[in-house]
């Protein structure tokens, strides 16, 4: 890839003076891109328990960055593009897996009713929107890229404070609603709760996203399995559409209360907006065919997006109210921000930690999320790739053989915190080695 910016000449004459521009090349290139990677200090022996032969010996002094090098893994794509990519993968795989199978998952999963449900926020005001009629309630016919889309029609009446406080319960509320899920569940099939567990169970994988208006949604994976989870096959009664209804009936029943704010009392529900698509074998039932791979791609995009990407806030905490001041974002995420900012500092919303959350908009929970019997883990699949990476070197500091011999191996280390980021030399360079854009093709099922 040509790099866009000017090279850092004294920067890159003062690593070639060094002598060891190659492999510093290397030691970048394993990054992968990462764009601020953690820098370590400390070293790594690895030790032959057998013999006692010390087979590898590295000092973190003696590498071409002066650090070793690990990569930051922020699922950001605002902070890491990289790392937010393979975030993004992972989250892709673990919900296809839960689809079609593999990574554990047996592929009788892909017989199991399945949905694909949206829970919206509720309203806390008119905002610029593009309805299907064409035009906004303002009169405009906006473009899908306006910045006004999710903004208030009128700012000085929109329920800033509702829509805080909804973001800071809508992890309680998802919550609430499982629980009326599996009653409702249990209640189409004639079961007791209690039986309830010996005949079904319910799976899930979701993500969060946030809409333009700043309010958190969620985008959700739905089946139905036997009591084992996805290695059980389903109960003869269960089906897509006693599925679909329970859902429906259990979004109506979920509410859950909010805090007492200034004399007001909050509660809180899901919108009136709820859509619910049946997943068969090929494609959606529905108008347009939408494979179940797509719906892990649309559903794992969201994985790597916060607040920032739908309104343009913040990728990163505030300290300070006033740093606000200094940032380009919309009038609309600024009042977001201060509401969430000012409602953090009463002692009676203490435990919602709206201030450490001020730049999520009060939303705390994981973005995505899954039940335990629904496909793999993204520690499971970040394992694979760590043993892999691991057999791979191995193999290239001591044969074909080293990896037999890992059992009789002894690892010490000691690392600590060194820093973050790269020098602008590093940086440069980084990007000089990195690919094209788009060419690093799609994820495969594999």
């Amino acid at each position: 890839m040509t790099t866009t910016t000017a090279p850092p000449v004294a920067d890159l004459l003062g690593l070639a003076q060094l002598g060891t521009m190659p492999a510093l090349m290397r030691q970048l290139s394993g990054l992968a891109g990462c764009t601020s990677p953690i820098r370590l200090a400390g070293w790594r022996t690895e030790i032959n328990q057998t013999t006692g032969q010390v087979l590898h010996h590295l000092e973190s002094a003696e590498l071409p960055a002066g650090n070793l090098l690990v990569r930051c893994g922020n699922r950001r794509v605002t902070r890491c593009p990289s790392c937010a990519e393979t975030y993004r993968r992972d989250t892709y795989h673990l919900i296809t897996a839960g689809l079609v199978g593999g990574k554990g998952t047996p592929e009788t999963v892909a017989t199991h009713p399945r949905v694909f449900a949206t829970f919206t926020a509720p309203s806390f005001g008119p905002v610029h929107n593009r309805p299907s009629s064409g035009r906004c309630r303002c009169g405009i016919a906006h473009a899908a890229d306006d910045p006004a889309l999710g903004s208030p029609l009128d700012p000085e009446t929109y329920d800033y404070e509702g829509a805080i406080l909804w973001n800071a319960h809508a992890g309680k509320l998802w919550a609430r609603f499982s629980i009326h899920l599996r009653r409702e569940v249990a209640k189409r099939a004639g079961l007791t709760q209690r039986e309830f567990r010996d005949f079904a169970r319910i799976s899930f994988g979701k993500v969060a996203e946030y809409q333009k208006r700043g309010a958190i949604h969620f985008h959700a994976v739905i089946r139905l399995d036997g009591p084992e989870g996805g290695t059980d096959r389903p109960p003869v009664w269960a089906s897509a559409e006693l599925l679909t209804d329970a859902i429906r009936a259990a979004v109506r029943r979920t509410e859950i209360a909010g805090p007492l704010v200034d004399g007001r009392e909050h509660r809180f529900a899901f919108g009136r907006q709820l859509d619910i698509r049946t997943i068969r074998n090929a494609d959606f039932a529905g108008p347009v065919p939408i494979t179940e791979r797509a719906v892990a791609a649309y559903i794992a995009k969201y994985a790597t997006k916060g607040a920032e990407t739908a309104t343009g806030t913040l990728d990163r905490p505030v300290r300070l109210l006033a740093e606000i001041a200094q940032y380009d974002i919309p009038e609309h995420s600024r009042r977001l921000i201060r509401t969430c900012w000012n409602l953090g500092a009463r002692p009676d919303l203490a435990g919602l930690r709206l201030r450490a959350w001020t730049h999520m908009l009060g939303f705390r929970g994981h973005f995505s999320t899954k039940t335990r019997k629904y496909s793999t883990t993204l520690g499971a699949l970040r394992g694979a790739r760590t043993a892999w990476r691991r057999a791979q070197t191995l193999e290239r500091l001591h044969g074909p053989d080293a990896l037999a011999a890992e059992d009789t191996t002894l690892v010490l280390a000691h690392w600590v915190f060194a820093g973050h980021g790269l020098t602008r030399g590093e940086q440069w360079l980084a990007a000089a080695i990195q690919p094209a854009p788009g060419t690093e093709g799609e994820p495969t099922h594999d």
